[in-house]
C-alpha cells in the first residue's frame, strides 16, 4: 500500500465534489490548498471546515496557463510544496448541435476545452516538473483526475464536456506510462450523475425521477462518495492501480 501523502491541491474545491475531497483529504491528515476559480466565499467555507490545520486558499482561473503557473507556485509556497494533484476543476455549458449558432459553438468548446482539459494540462505539467526537480524526490507523488460517465456514454446537449473529459482520461493513462519510471502514480474517476448545487436542478419533477432511474440504486451519488473513492486514488490505492479510469457511477452504465 502507498504511504499518504501530506500536502495536496484541489482545483475546483470550493464547493460540491472538489469541496468533499479537500474535506475527505484533511481528514485522512493531509494539508490541502482548496482552489477556487471565483466563488471565494463558497472556498472560504470549505477552508473553514476542514479538519486540521496549515490549508491554505487560493484563486485563479485554470483556463489561463499564467494562472496555472499562479496557482500551482501559490500552492507550493503555501503548503511547502505538493505531493497530491487533484484536477476537478471543470465547466458544464449546454450547447446542442442543433439549436446552437456557429460562434456559441465555438466559444462553448474553446472555453470547454480551456478549462475542462488544457487547464488540467499545465497544472500536470507544473506537478511533474515540481517533482522531478525538487530535493526530495518524485517517489510517490500522485496525480487523480475527476472525469466522467459522460466520456464514454456520450453528453448530447454538451458534447464538449464529453469530449473534454474523454481527453483527461486518455491523459490520465498516457501519464501512468509515461511517469511510472518515476515513480509518479496517475489515475482518474468516472462519475455519473452527482448530487449537487449545480445539478440539483435537473433532479427534480419527472426529470429527476428519470435520472435516478439510470442506476438500479435509483438514486445519484453524493459528492462523498466520489470524494472517497478519489482520497483512496490519492493515498492508499496500489500503485498498480496507476492508469485506472475508476467508474463511480451506481451501476448507470457499464461498460
Amino acid at each position: 500500500m502507498a504511504a499518504t501523502r501530506a500536502r495536496a491541491l484541489v482545483t475546483g474545491a470550493g464547493k460540491g465534489i472538489g469541496a468533499a475531497i479537500a474535506g475527505a483529504l484533511a481528514g485522512g491528515g493531509h494539508r490541502v490548498a482548496v482552489h477556487t476559480g471565483h466563488d471565494i466565499k463558497a472556498a472560504e467555507r470549505t477552508l473553514a471546515a476542514l479538519p486540521g490545520d496549515g490549508h491554505v486558499l487560493i484563486v485563479g482561473d485554470v483556463s489561463s496557463p499564467e494562472t496555472c503557473a499562479d496557482i500551482f507556485g501559490s500552492a507550493v509556497a503555501g503548503l511547502g510544496g505538493v505531493d497530491v494533484l487533484i484536477n476537478n476543476a471543470g465547466m458544464f455549458r449546454s450547447h446542442p448541435v442543433d439549436s446552437t449558432s456557429y460562434r456559441d459553438w465555438q466559444e462553448a468548446w474553446r472555453r470547454t476545452l480551456e478549462v475542462n482539459l488544457l487547464g488540467p494540462a499545465q497544472l500536470t505539467w507544473l506537478m511533474v516538473d515540481h517533482l522531478l526537480h525538487r530535493a526530495e524526490g518524485p517517489a510517490g507523488g500522485r496525480l487523480v483526475s475527476v472525469g466522467s460517465r459522460g466520456a464514454y456514454r456520450g453528453e448530447p446537449i454538451t458534447p464538449a464536456y464529453g469530449a473534454s473529459k474523454a481527453g483527461l482520461h486518455a491523459m490520465t493513462q498516457s501519464l501512468a506510462v509515461a511517469l511510472a519510471p518515476h515513480g509518479i502514480f496517475s489515475a482518474a474517476v468516472a462519475p455519473g450523475f452527482v448530487d449537487t448545487r449545480m445539478g440539483r436542478p435537473a433532479l427534480e419533477g419527472a426529470a429527476g425521477q428519470a435520472v435516478r432511474a439510470q442506476s438500479p440504486f435509483n438514486r445519484v451519488a453524493e459528492p462523498e462518495e466520489i470524494a472517497a473513492t478519489v482520497a483512496w486514488l490519492a493515498t492508499t490505492a496500489p500503485v498498480w492501480a496507476s492508469g485506472t479510469v475508476v467508474d463511480v457511477n451506481g451501476a448507470s452504465y457499464l461498460r
